[in-house]
């Protein structure tokens, strides 16, 4: 599977863009992908998004920046010989349908996968299987990225946000859940809890 995580002018695929694009190979680690790109001609920019991904106006209308397209036909390029490229991520089908709205402007052919597999699915079952309540806020699941990092042992995902940065630790965290190991030798200080090592 392929952990994307993209970073964009806001939440609205149909209306903001794409500036950067982070994704691993998760059953070849080492296989990594990062690009930024400038935003689409019009696309609506939020003040809450570059807080959250730490660019700034001028960095992502410069015209010395190479275009979204560029940066996803590289993407796109990169993933067409990972064998298995479901889509998976903390909120994979933002990330999915960021990508498939992308393609649409530049009418290239390329379709990615309707299926992904979520973080947070993954971390809510994982907790019920341990007979403990996943964490809830208003009667609705309140299990966020950073609480599935720190219940897989991981630090809080950094500030500002990155596209490659995230994908590191949400696959790392699939990685923790499923086998109950490290994949990155970065997250070597960090000990995998004992309630997800695996029993011989």
């Amino acid at each position: 599977m392929i952990v994307v995580d993209v970073e964009t002018t806001g939440v609205d695929p149909e209306i903001n863009s794409i500036i950067g694009i982070g994704a691993v190979d998760f059953f070849n680690s080492k296989n990594q992908f990062y690009e930024e790109c400038k935003i689409w001609y019009g696309a609506e920019i939020t003040k809450k998004a570059l807080e959250i991904n730490g660019f700034t106006f001028e960095q992502i209308t410069n015209s010395r920046k190479q275009s979204l397209e560029s940066a996803i036909l590289k993407f796109i390029e990169w993933a067409k010989n990972i064998e298995y490229r479901t889509f998976a991520g903390e909120n994979p089908a933002f990330d999915r349908d960021f990508l498939k709205e992308s393609v649409k402007i530049y009418k290239i052919n390329w379709k990615p996968g309707h299926r992904t597999i979520d973080l947070h699915s993954l971390c809510y079952s994982h907790h019920l299987k341990r007979g403990i309540k996943p964490p809830i806020k208003e009667k609705i699941t309140d299990l966020d990225l950073n609480k599935t990092l720190n219940y897989v042992g991981l630090p809080p995902e950094p500030n500002p946000h990155n596209a490659l940065v995230g994908a590191k630790y949400e696959a790392e965290a699939f990685s923790r859940l499923i086998y109950g190991k490290k994949l990155f030798d970065e997250f070597e200080k960090y000990p995998v809890p004992d309630y997800l090592r695996k029993k011989n």
